[in-house]
């Protein structure tokens, strides 16, 4: 199998998890007992309107529709890039994606990367020593951090950095009062350092676990016994013989870790009012806002299927023996 065959495989599978997502989302909100007209014009101002008004009101937001019709009518539109109006805020869902996701992607992308980095490592470091004093740390430190919820680790580096050593701020992506252009790149990233460490000590436990039982594997394998009766040891013994088999786990977990980290920043934006697409979510879904809710789920799916894509092309970069005699050629 050629790589543009294997790349356009994966890709069409991709394509119809998604279709497949968007489905499921639509029938979610379709049973959500929320009314998005009381949601979003309030239940005062809905009871004083005549029925006239409301049906204007039904008709303008498709809700009148049957839901079959609403659900292709919207994919229609998708495609061709009308992704509608956000009910919440009053702007085109393109606009509203466009700035949340802006904001969210430097908040994600460096938790992404220092989680992996720092999980891969302490892994590593781990299994290699395994039973030994910095082995009992790491894993305990894990289990430590893996049992604790993300919004409480959250409030809590708040409190002590924000509030009473007063280093960051305690909320928003830019500084208050200061136009949009006088923002600067070092004010979003000293107002994002605090969430994206949140999400960063969240998502190292995971990769560091997995790692840490991969690397104990390989170390007990017959090439690395041999190894070490060739007088191989400490770094030299990794390099040569463990890095190479314990990079495809790493990768694997690593780009899995998108949806942790996306549903993670979900609540970390939620307790430092940070203007993101997680934010965003619980507006749409509170304000039963389909429009918005149905694409921050499809560009969510993308990441995480992307990602996951991604992984895949990078197995046979990696390993060649993947290219040889495994799917891709």
């Amino acid at each position: 199998m050629k790589w543009s065959v294997f790349i356009a495989k994966n890709f069409g599978r991709m394509v119809l998890l998604v279709i497949c997502v968007s489905i499921v989302t639509f029938w979610l909100m379709k049973l959500s007992p929320v009314d998005p007209l009381q949601a979003n014009v309030g239940q005062v101002a809905l009871g004083s309107m005549s029925q006239e008004q409301i049906e204007k009101l039904e008709d303008y937001w498709g809700v009148d529709e049957p839901p079959v019709q609403q659900y292709l009518g919207w994919a229609k539109d998708f495609i061709r890039g009308d992704m509608g109006t956000s009910l919440v805020y009053r702007q085109p869902v393109t606009e509203v994606i466009g700035e949340k996701l802006s904001n969210s992607l430097i908040l994600m992308a460096a938790a992404w990367i220092l989680s992996g980095i720092l999980g891969f490592v302490m892994g590593v470091v781990a299994g290699m020593n395994q039973g030994k004093a910095i082995d009992k740390v790491i894993k305990g430190y894990c289990l430590l951090i893996s049992s604790t919820p993300a919004f409480w680790l959250a409030m809590l580096l708040l409190m002590i950095f924000g509030v009473w050593l007063k280093i960051f701020p305690i909320g928003l992506s830019v500084p208050i009062g200061v136009e949009a252009e006088g923002v600067t790149i070092a004010d979003r990233i000293y107002h994002a350092f605090l969430p994206a460490l949140t999400l960063s000590i969240t998502g190292v436990s995971n990769i560091a676990l997995h790692t840490r039982e991969k690397m104990i594997d390989i170390c007990g394998s017959d090439f690395m016994l041999f190894a070490r009766m060739r007088g191989e040891k400490g770094f030299r013994l990794f390099q040569y013989y463990g890095f190479r088999n314990v990079l495809l786990p790493g990768i694997t977990l690593h780009f899995a870790s998108i949806s942790e980290i996306f549903g993670g920043s979900v609540l970390v934006e939620q307790v430092f009012s940070y203007p993101g697409l997680g934010q965003a979510a619980v507006n749409a879904g509170l304000g039963s806002d389909m429009p918005l809710l149905m694409a921050i789920t499809i560009v969510s799916a993308l990441f995480v299927f992307g990602g996951n894509l991604i992984a895949n092309i990078l197995y046979g970069v990696v390993d060649p023996r993947i290219r040889k005699g495994g799917a891709v050629k």
